[in-house]
């Protein structure tokens, strides 16, 4: 029942050899690494975007008719 779960074949040879062939930035260097950072991106930038507009409504204050 748990050998489909214990006897796993060891990939870390094959996974080092793939890491350590390329040379572009390692953080681009794994499978489905740039669909990652460009989802770390976007949040990011939602939320820079998002404080940098409560930041100018901060400074703006209410409007006087109020």
């Amino acid at each position: 029942m748990l050998n489909a779960l214990v006897n796993k074949p060891n990939h870390v040879v094959e996974r080092q050899k793939l890491v350590q062939s390329q040379h572009i930035p390692i953080y681009y260097r794994l499978p489905r690494s740039k669909i990652y950072v460009r989802a770390y991106y976007a949040i990011f930038t939602v939320g820079m975007l998002s404080s940098a507009y409560g930041a100018f409504e901060l400074i703006r204050g209410k409007p006087a008719s109020e």
